[in-house]
């Protein structure tokens, strides 16, 4: 039986990832003076938006950093909502005691934007976010095995869209269901590395995960 369930943010909870890479494009071009495509923004990520801000901006990293803040808060408009349906996925999780945590490559100060804005942060006991380092998800993913006390790794399952939730699971020890209902998805690059289980859209995720709780 699955005794708790861990999620990530962006791609999975929301569609965040627009928001992110208008967010990064006001806040960063009229600093650097030139213009940064998508996929410059995304080749950055692993780290926290701080990451981001010391490859594509070094010389301006605080008010970089401040301003993508804003932009963030400002235009969170963007993506209003999670995804349709896990707001009640969460509520009938948590009235079956199952337990839930949230950790996020995300930066603190982002993640909680979201959160708020959703308005999901009473769902999650713990939340983890990222480093501007570099990627800690599997040190995410023990603090809320840790928090969760006597549930095993076994009875733990993360819920995460990039291909890098698979080994960060992996080296913790825990099953990863890929998410792949996003539009930024990359479906057959998560099907290549055979993650536990995969689902293309919430209610199939739903219907298993609640047959098995």
């Amino acid at each position: 039986k699955i005794k708790a369930v861990i999620f990530d943010l962006d791609g999975t909870v929301g569609d965040t990832l627009p928001l992110i890479i208008t967010a990064f494009r006001n806040a960063l071009e009229p600093l650097i003076n030139r213009s940064v495509t998508d996929a410059e923004i995304i080749s950055t990520f692993g780290p926290s938006e701080e990451g981001t801000i010391m490859s594509l901006a070094p010389d301006h990293y605080e008010r970089g950093l401040a301003d993508y803040l804003s932009y963030y808060e400002e235009l969170h408009h963007l993506c209003p909502e999670p995804f349709e349906g896990v707001r009640e996925m969460l509520e009938t999780l948590r009235s079956n005691r199952i337990r839930l945590a949230m950790v996020t490559g995300k930066g603190e100060k982002s993640a909680h934007i979201t959160l708020k804005k959703f308005e999901l942060e009473h769902y999650f006991e713990i939340v983890e976010t990222g480093s501007p380092m570099g990627p800690r998800k599997p040190d995410g993913i023990k603090a809320a095995l840790e928090v969760f006390g006597n549930i095993s790794v076994k009875e733990t399952i993360y819920v995460g869209d990039a291909p890098s939730d698979i080994q960060s699971s992996r080296d913790a020890g825990v099953s990863i269901v890929s998410a792949a209902w996003a539009d930024s998805a990359e479906k057959e690059v998560l099907l290549s590395l055979k993650p536990d289980e995969i689902f293309y859209t919430i209610p199939s995720f739903r219907d298993w995960l609640f047959g098995r709780i």
